[in-house]
């Protein structure tokens, strides 16, 4: 088999058999075809860690992020330990070699009377407010993804028992807990949404579809200005903002990783850095010997 056919063969096992994000899929092959690039006419079952090195130095030449190299490299290994699977080679290249480090940025965080402006910001005197408030309400109160959030079905939110189920990354779903100012905000919402056609989905555009990441992050941008918040703000900033401030309160790291979704608990970990230097900055602030 050629290299890329053994490629193609891993993607397939990964979109079928581990149900890997559509979007990671993509991401590997870009990674991939570099890869292949890089090893020219060796053929992968006879990849040495010097052509494992070698493709990262080849990323550094080409000026990848840190990050983007980190998940490249992790494409390589994912490949060659499907070799092994398919029983291709038993030999593993990228053993030896050492992975690309980076250093996560601490996540932007607002401030927990910034997220009051910010929930206040719609009016609910139209039917645009009122979905607008359900939106932030809700985005906050579960620390969705953003395609999580526009992806809400209808059956999904269950504002009595107070929860929403949403599908996440990896098509796993999971069921996250709705606050109570949230809830009424559903529920308010509901009240007044009109449906030009029948739909399943939440949260709907003016024109009765659902609603765009485009059309949301444009909403969002609007009442970041009303709201008179100065620092970047965007979807992600409310999922970051949601599990800090549980945390600051004694939630438990465990609960607040399943909340999220996140499949490894040193992703949720970052979260517990960004506690720490709030803290530095509220002693220096405060303190009179700091």
């Amino acid at each position: 088999m050629s290299n890329q056919d053994w490629i193609d063969r891993f993607l397939q096992y990964l979109r079928i058999e581990k149900g890997v994000a559509e979007n990671t899929i993509q991401s590997y092959k870009h990674d991939l075809a570099m890869y292949r690039e890089h090893l020219d006419s060796t053929r992968l079952v006879e990849a040495r860690p010097a052509d494992v090195s070698g493709f990262l130095k080849f990323l550094y030449v080409r000026k990848l992020k840190p990050r983007s190299a980190t998940r490249a490299f992790a494409a390589v290994r994912g490949l060659h330990k499907f070799l092994i699977l398919e029983k291709a080679t038993e030999q593993n290249p990228t053993i030896t070699v050492e992975r690309p480090k980076w250093w996560k940025p601490l996540p932007n965080v607002l401030a927990l009377e910034e997220v009051d402006r910010l929930l206040a910001s719609p009016k609910e005197d139209t039917s645009g407010g009122l979905r607008d408030r359900a939106m932030l309400e809700v985005l906050y109160a579960t620390g969705l993804r953003i395609s999580e959030l526009l992806g809400l079905k209808l059956n999904g939110v269950n504002v009595e028992a107070g929860f929403v189920r949403c599908m996440g990354k990896g098509s796993k779903e999971r069921i996250v807990p709705l606050g109570a100012s949230a809830a009424e905000a559903v529920s308010a919402y509901l009240r007044s949404r009109r449906v030009r056609t029948p739909t399943d989905y939440l949260f709907l555009n003016n024109r009765g579809n659902k609603l765009s990441r485009m059309g949301f992050c444009k909403i969002l941008r609007f009442y970041r200005v009303q709201a008179g918040i100065r620092k970047k703000l965007t979807p992600h900033v409310l999922r970051h903002s949601f599990a800090t401030h549980l945390l600051e309160r004694g939630a438990d790291l465990r609960a607040v990783q399943t909340m999220l979704g996140h499949s490894n608990i040193s992703t949720t970990e970052i979260y517990t850095h960004v506690m720490r230097e709030r803290l530095k900055e509220i002693y220096k602030t405060y303190h009179p010997r700091a």
